[in-house]
């Protein structure tokens, strides 16, 4: 039967982490994600202060001065004066392209937020397998005991039917053989589920080994949905695309911004005070505007004229880019509702599979305690069981795989395209 755990007994034996909770640890306490926050703060102080792009250079300074004339009518002069001096300045440069600098500094906020809701999707998407396949491995654990218990079992009517001489030894030693294969596929199933589990820990910031239970189970819906409907609405959303596209702006923006730099005509104004031995009516102001036209820049070949050309050339790429990301991302979302459709024939297989498995072990079995069917067969019929189970957990596992897959292919949450696609085993 399913694997399932009360809250009650869990809370009783330990830690109690259901989905929700594991999402929400993993997301407080991943390491790379809180680097992605840093770099999300940098640009999202950097797009609150544009005004620093048009901030003017100021300067300040003072100082003093000794010298004297080296000779004087009287030979040698040791005459020290000293001279005290003060300046403050201020500069303002203006081009055509601080706009578009401007943009880039807002995009690049955009961008690294893009990033950072990305990275949590993605974080998301990876703790969800992890913990469904964990639920997947305890409930092959439950029912790999449930083997080992069923070859005890069996064991110890064939060791009590060879004392009262119902069955030879030889069937005794084969039900002893079959104890030790399941006690051996038991303890490899422990083995690894251990390790799956601490490693999920670990990612979800636990390192202790205090006893720690999942609370969940799988439940798998069929999804029913066209391609093209889906890459129509849900392409446009996907976080490689948008990336894509807020590159392509970017580098327009840098575009721009060379070429305006480079060629367009720039503005100097400057504003400096200066005193000497701080007296006032010896006080100097002094401006300057100063407008620069550039000319060698217009020439081809010159190497600001070839710094535009690249940008021009990085900007074409971008858009090569896109068109190649977009092409993958189709055929990504073809390939994985081509999949969830074929892959249900095979979960419907595996139930089928597994309850004549059952019925098969059933009859099997009682045909052993009337006597009409050898151990060996009873071993064959109770493997098949475990093997028949183990497949439907495989299957059912890999159809909601696929589906998370799916979700993430569509920018989607994978449980609102259950609720948009999905076909209850009621409804059909």
């Amino acid at each position: 039967m399913p694997y399932r755990l009360t809250a009650a007994s869990a809370e009783e034996a330990g830690l109690v982490l259901s989905l929700d909770d594991a999402l929400s640890l993993a997301l407080e306490n991943n390491l790379n994600l809180k680097k992605n926050l840093i770099d999300l703060s940098g640009a999202e102080y950097s797009a609150g202060r544009l005004w620093s792009e048009v901030f003017p250079t100021i300067n300040a300074s003072v100082g003093t001065s000794y010298g004297s004339p080296l000779f004087s009518g009287d030979g040698f002069s040791f005459d020290n004066k000293a001279a005290n001096n003060a300046r403050f300045g201020v500069n303002l440069s203006l081009n055509a392209g601080i706009p578009y600098s401007v943009r880039n500094i807002r995009l690049a906020h955009q961008i690294n937020m893009l990033r950072y809701e990305d990275a949590r999707n993605q974080l998301e998407i990876q703790i969800t397998k992890m913990f469904y396949g964990l639920i997947a491995e305890k409930n092959n654990l439950d029912y790999l005991e449930d083997i080992f218990r069923l070859a005890e079992t069996q064991l110890e009517r064939n060791e009590i039917s060879f004392r009262n001489g119902y069955v030879r030894e030889l069937v005794v030693l084969q039900s002893r053989l079959g104890v030790e294969n399941a006690r051996y596929n038991l303890s490899i199933a422990r083995a690894s589920y251990s390790d799956s589990f601490r490693e999920l820990l670990v990612m979800l910031g636990i390192h202790h080994d205090d006893p720690a239970f999942l609370a969940g189970e799988i439940n798998i819906d069929r999804i029913e949905a066209d391609a093209n409907a889906l890459i129509s609405e849900y392409l446009p959303q996907r976080p490689d695309i948008i990336s894509r596209m807020q590159e392509i702006d970017r580098l327009e923006n840098i575009e721009k911004q060379v070429s305006l730099s480079n060629r367009a005509p720039s503005l100097d104004l400057s504003v400096t005070w200066s005193s000497s031995n701080f007296d006032p009516f010896a006080d100097s102001l002094t401006g300057t505007a100063t407008l620069s036209i550039p000319i060698d820049r217009w020439i081809p070949g010159t190497r600001a004229s070839q710094t535009i050309r690249g940008a021009r050339d990085s900007l074409e790429k971008a858009r090569l880019d896109l068109q190649i990301a977009q092409d993958a991302a189709i055929k990504q979302i073809r390939s994985l509702t081509a999949n969830l459709y074929n892959s249900w024939d095979s979960v419907e297989i595996a139930r089928f599979s597994a309850g004549i498995a059952e019925q098969n072990y059933q009859l099997t079995d009682l045909g052993f305690r009337n006597g009409t069917v050898e151990s060996l067969v009873l071993e064959d019929a109770r493997n098949n069981y475990a093997n028949a189970r183990q497949r439907l957990l495989q299957s059912e596992l890999y159809y909601l795989n696929l589906t998370l897959d799916l979700s993430a292919a569509l920018n989607m949450d994978w449980k609102e395209l259950t609720r948009a696609y999905g076909v209850s085993s009621e409804k059909r």
